[in-house]
């Protein structure tokens, strides 16, 4: 029997290959960054065909670290980036266009008209979600009126429309050579176009949004053989398990039981809650999204707050305004100083998500005095995220009737201990992060590896979960309160930004 079991990570900056051991344990890594591609202000894209090179280069060179190479691993899961849309020519290969990435905000006019009949929650009730920029079903709808001939070719079904999970699954098990077409629940809940309840393509929602069925993939369960690999050093390896990063998160943290929540700390952060085989629809602005669909089961759902900015405004201190050489000295730059000194940053670069869902918002430096320096915007980019996860985590006791008691973290940014620290502060419980922090990859692998009795049962999963490290709250009720409701000031100057 095999020793191991892989995942490929595709995610928003960087594409890795992290490869496991029955006790869930790291033996291999290999990661690579991609080209983050802004043509105008708002849009964001990525080079698909990149994106598949990449791919390529981490699972061989991940291959090449473990004994026995590729052969002693049972299975591959893949997770991904979810709403980040491709289409492509499915004779060629060749995408028409580049990725459009789950931030990128030009189908605002689309998602504007769409909202003329019925509003912002028009589709809810069957899909889960608002009428959003940040979904794919918009984003293909824009592919194809803005690319020559593109609808023409879609209806004549000359081509594919896929997240990165479906682009990625086609290119591994043979591409134009006979690859396999498909996506999972989690990824489909996101597109807009699913029925949460069949869990099928909607004639409705496909003819609303403007999609033709003919460039969809087939859905299918999260854990589930589905094909070989046929290309690299995985060849003739099973492709069985694919999870959208955040449900893959929630799988490896083993959330498997109703009510129990995690928070990833990524490019944006999201907090989700398991809420079993019932679809509870949000009046708090959470999105309801498929967890997972082991085989032949019934779906898992879960409520959802969606954070667009988090580890992605530290990257901007970097990038945009050199304020760091590396994310990783944003830390030790806002522990220079005591508080925010009064500072507080709301990075609404791509509008406000969960709970707001406000796709004219834009970001605010507020409360700037002669007194604030830059280890101030250091720490106040820091709150930032925690202060966006508590507007969430209070949504989400609102939808659901459940009191947080802990909170289980994971994701680049936990490694942080001042911003682990503030996050337990700001909600008044403990945080927990595990031994194993990147559970995204975790999550597809054991997705994989429940399909193919790499492991039994979600119990032995479960027996791999092991504290690591937790932060206890250590603020006065007064001064949470007193910083919480100046970030609700701050939030409220960016609504309506753009007119």
């Amino acid at each position: 029997m095999a020793d191991y079991v892989a995942a490929l990570d595709q995610g928003t900056t960087s594409t890795r290959c992290m490869i496991f051991d029955h006790g869930g344990n790291v033996v291999a890594v290999d990661q690579r960054e991609h080209e983050q591609i802004y043509p105008q202000p708002g849009w964001v894209e990525h080079d698909p065909k990149e994106i598949w090179q990449r791919s390529q280069e981490v699972m061989d060179a991940a291959a090449g670290k473990v004994e026995g190479g590729a052969g002693n691993v049972a299975a591959v899961g893949i997770t991904n980036q979810r709403e980040t849309t491709v289409v492509w020519d499915r004779n060629t290969g060749d995408p028409v266009y580049n990725a459009i990435v789950w931030q990128d905000t030009r189908t605002d006019k689309i998602c504007a008209e769409l909202e003329k009949d019925g509003g912002q929650d028009r589709f809810r009730a069957k899909n889960g979600l608002p009428i959003a920029t940040y979904f794919s079903g918009p984003k293909v709808r824009w592919v194809l009126e803005n690319v020559d001939g593109a609808r023409d070719r879609a209806e004549a079904g000359e081509l594919c429309f896929g997240n990165i999970d479906t682009w990625c699954i086609w290119n591994l098990t043979g591409g134009t050579n006979g690859g396999l077409h498909i996506t999972d629940v989690s990824n489909a809940s996101r597109t807009m176009l699913m029925n949460l309840e069949t869990l099928d393509w909607d004639d409705e929602l496909l003819s609303a949004i403007g999609v033709p069925r003919s460039v969809l993939p087939e859905i299918r369960p999260s854990a589930d053989p589905y094909g070989e690999i046929k290309n690299g050093a995985f060849n003739g390896i099973q492709v069985a398990g694919d999870l959208g990063d955040q449900q893959a998160a929630t799988f490896g943290q083993t959330a498997f039981s109703v009510g129990e929540a995690k928070n990833t700390y990524g490019t944006g952060n999201f907090l989700l809650l398991n809420t079993g085989n019932e679809a509870v629809q949000s009046k708090n602005g959470l999105i309801t999204t498929v967890g997972y669909k082991i085989g032949d089961q019934k779906a898992v759902y879960c409520l959802e707050g969606s954070i667009a900015i988090t580890g992605a405004l530290v990257q901007w201190l970097r990038d945009n305004l050199k304020m760091i050489k590396t994310s990783p000295e944003v830390e030790e730059l806002a522990k220079t100083v005591e508080n925010n000194g009064g500072c507080y940053i709301v990075p609404a670069f791509s509008g406000l998500f969960a709970p707001y869902w406000k796709g004219n918002a834009r970001g605010v430096f507020a409360g700037l005095t002669r007194f604030v320096n830059n280890g101030h915007i250091a720490r106040a980019a820091l709150e930032a995220t925690a202060f966006q996860s508590r507007e969430v985590a209070d949504a989400m006791e609102a939808d659901s009737g459940v009191h947080l008691e802990s909170l289980k973290v994971d994701g680049g940014m936990v490694v942080n201990e001042l911003l682990m620290q503030f996050q337990a502060d700001i909600l008044g419980v403990p945080v927990i992060r595990p031994k194993v922090a990147e559970t995204t990859a975790l999550g597809a692998a054991y997705a994989a590896g429940l399909a193919t009795e790499f492991w039994n049962t979600e119990d032995e999963l479960r027996e791999n979960w092991v504290e690591d490290k937790r932060w206890e709250p250590k603020m006065d009720e007064s001064d949470r309160e007193n910083l919480y409701r100046y970030w609700k000031k701050a939030v409220e100057r960016t609504f309506d930004w753009l007119e």
